[in-house]
């Protein structure tokens, strides 16, 4: 009983946080988090299937999350900026995109879940080939919004936050911009994510298991801007130096990873084997 109150209370403090860093992108990112499980069960509810086998309402769900934790990930970094500086026009039109891009995407996903069609590269009608081309435009946009948040955190750091773990969330907040927008082109111009034969999918993520699938680097690049904060938070007990150095090579390593991965997506070999 005491380690769940424990762990009620350190949930609601998180939360708190969240509120009081930034209330609007925290609301809207719990929002979509609530929103998942209902979208999910449309699964079991509903019957039909995409061409490709799978329920047409497990894409909503996979952005509804995906995008629940990209906004509040903002929101937790709306906290390293300066509290004068929160509410510039710069980072009020960010917070405006960011909702304006999301929402939009999400809307369209689940308007076609609900009609049993996908909504990416669906050109059946002009209608869809349209909304098609707008979801690619504003997903551009949607991950352009860590460019303007990293701009301030780089140049005005809430204080006493340590250089080296700023320089670490300033670089996944461009990589998330230069990996998650690169492989997404490389999606979009490629005419889907599967390079090679195509079947098999892992569970959930739904990677291809038989040939290349561009969606793990795409994964690896979106989720940059938690994963490398995250890991320069784990080494926080050594010394400066040891923590630059650290910093620098984790940087490097996780851009090589990721172009590591895209490559071998190219060169039509899976990830995981079937």
């Amino acid at each position: 009983m005491t380690s769940l109150a424990l762990s009620a209370r350190s949930s609601f403090g998180i939360l708190s946080e969240l509120i009081r860093r930034h209330r609007t992108l925290a609301g809207y990112g719990l929002a979509l988090l609530v929103l998942t499980p209902p979208v999910l069960m449309m699964i079991a509810a509903d019957p039909r299937l995409l061409p490709t086998g799978i329920s047409p309402w497990l894409k909503p769900g996979k952005f509804l999350v995906s995008i629940g934790l990209f906004a509040l990930t903002a929101a937790w970094f709306f906290g390293y900026v300066r509290p004068e500086r929160r509410d510039t026009r710069l980072l009020r039109w960010t917070v405006g995109a960011l909702i304006l891009s999301a929402s939009f995407e999400l809307f369209w996903i689940t308007w076609q879940a609900a009609h049993g069609v996908d909504s990416h590269f669906n050109n059946s009608t002009p209608l869809n080939s349209v909304m098609f081309s707008l979801m690619g435009l504003f997903a551009l946009i949607l991950t352009a919004t860590t460019l303007p948040l990293a701009w301030e955190i780089a140049r005005r750091p809430a204080e006493g936050l340590p250089g080296d773990y700023v320089a670490a969330v300033v670089a996944g907040l461009v990589l998330t911009w230069l990996l998650g927008t690169g492989a997404g082109l490389v999606i979009a111009f490629g005419g889907g994510p599967t390079v090679g034969a195509e079947g098999l999918g892992l569970p959930v993520l739904g990677w291809n298991r038989l040939g290349g699938d561009v969606r793990v680097a795409h994964f690896l690049g979106i989720h940059a801007e938690q994963l490398i904060p995250a890991a320069a938070a784990l080494i926080g007990g050594f010394t400066l130096t040891v923590r630059r150095r650290m910093i620098v090579a984790g940087v490097i390593a996780y851009v090589a990873v990721t172009l590591a991965v895209l490559d071998q997506a190219l060169a039509g070999r899976p990830l995981i084997p079937a």
